[in-house]
Formats: structure tokens, sequence, C-alpha cells
């Protein structure tokens, strides 16, 4: 017969392992729910069931049945389809007009108030 120990560590390991399947079949379901929310074209739904899954997920790992890796990569790939969906259907906006340069020297004020290296007060100018 196996050590008292041993024996006590095994009848942890089943409930951890009946508490840990169900937390995982509990992850894939709200996954799924949200996944067929993203396809069904309803955003508003599909936006409250991407939340729902995200949580789960969270959940998941802070009980340690999940690894953290895992489950960022299980949220983006979710993110991903849900923000695709929304790219979608947007309507996509006009790009501002592009402004005209302005009629003078041909430089930006930026350019033509920088300095060389030499001009720069309270320096001595470089060594040639």
């Amino acid at each position: 017969m196996a050590t008292r120990s041993a024996a006590k560590a095994h009848r942890q390991s089943l409930k951890r392992h009946l508490r840990n399947r169900a937390v995982r079949s509990e992850t894939k379901t709200a996954m799924k729910q949200a996944v067929a929310g993203i396809a069904s074209g309803d955003l508003e739904a599909a936006r409250a069931e991407v939340r729902a899954a995200i949580s789960t997920l969270d959940r998941a790992v802070r009980n340690g049945v999940l690894h953290p890796n895992n489950a960022a990569r299980r949220k983006s790939r979710l993110l991903l389809k849900y923000n695709a969906a929304v790219a979608a259907v947007q309507v996509p906006v006009e790009a501002p007009p592009v402004e005209a340069p302005r009629p003078g020297k041909g430089k930006t004020p930026q350019a033509r108030s920088r300095r060389t290296s030499g001009d720069t007060p309270g320096r001595k100018p470089a060594k040639k």
C-alpha cells in the first residue's frame, strides 16, 4: 500500500482534476459562444459574449487551470476575429484634404528655426 501522504496527494489530484476539467469546459463553451456571436453579425451581442469569454479565461488563469500565455493567445485570437467583424461593418471615413504647401522660402518653420552646430550660443565651435 502507498504511504499515507501519497494517498492524500492522489485524492487531492483527483479533486483538482475534476475542478480543472469543469473550468476548462466552461472556458471552451464561452469561447464557442463568443465565436458564434461574432459570426451571427450582431456586434452588440458579440461584444457581450467576447467580454464574458475573456472574463472566463482570466478566471481560469487566476485559478491556475490555464497557463497565462495560453489564455493570452486565446484572447488575442478572439479579439482579432471580433475586430475584423467590426471593421467589416463600419463605413470607411473620408480622409481629410491634404493642405497645399504655404508660399514662402520653401522651408517649413521648423527647418528655418534650426541652427547649425557652430551657431549654438554658449558652445565652442566644433574642431575641424
